[in-house]
């Protein structure tokens, strides 16, 4: 059973596991089970079913007490959710070698996102081939946003450059970007930017092992 999703806003830290929560239930879906219980999907998602139970709560009212939330139902609830109902479409800015790895990256169609056009400043970079793809200068950010319906764009740039293309994808009239430059990127309100720092994660990582080694 779904109940229409409550007005209360939802907590961002609810969206960020929300993926996570929907990937499980595809993989079971994908298995071929129909129905699942909290706590076999919190398992799955790597959080506790008091959590789950409360992060579904700011959707709306889920499950059947005693048989638990349908697999498929629920799959879909969150995908609409999540805005995943209609297909997005990515430019990504930075074709060096992790641009190179995202443009490659398998898994976008599954997940109800499509790379529209790849974008570098390089000379050598610009006119060349990947995964398809022309990559177009930079300088046609604008242009090519309009032309190919892009709403969101990854910057996989040097820093010393993350800011000055972030603003001429604000200016282009996108709103969501995910930032991949080591820098954090000063953006109006109703910009949402969120930032992939592998270096930083690595960071955190180094200070729980030297923590965990102090232990010993």
């Amino acid at each position: 059973m779904v109940s229409e999703p409550s007005d209360a806003a939802v907590p961002g830290a609810t969206v960020a596991r929300l993926p996570y929560y929907l990937r499980a239930l595809r993989d079971l879906a994908a298995q071929g089970v129909t129905t699942t219980s909290s706590s076999e999907l919190a398992e799955r998602s790597g959080v506790s079913s008091a959590q789950l139970r409360k992060d579904l709560s700011y959707l709306g009212s889920f499950g059947t007490r005693g048989v638990g939330y349908d697999v498929e139902s629920l799959a879909s609830y969150i995908t609409v959710a999540l805005g995943l109902e209609t297909e997005h479409r990515l430019a990504i800015v930075g074709i060096g070698n992790l641009g190179h790895a995202l443009a490659n990256y398998s898994g976008y169609e599954a997940r109800g996102f499509q790379v529209a056009a790849l974008l570098d400043a390089s000379p050598e970079v610009v006119g060349t081939r990947v995964a398809g793809h022309v990559v177009e200068h930079v300088d046609d950010l604008a242009a090519v946003i309009s032309r190919d319906d892009v709403s969101m764009v990854v910057l996989a740039t040097p820093a010393h450059v993350a800011q000055d293309v972030a603003d001429r994808v604000v200016g282009a009239g996108v709103r969501e970007i995910l930032n991949f430059a080591p820098l954090a990127l000063q953006v109006p309100d109703d910009v949402v930017v969120r930032s992939v720092d592998v270096g930083g994660e690595l960071q955190i990582l180094a200070f729980h092992a030297a923590a965990r080694a102090a232990a010993l």
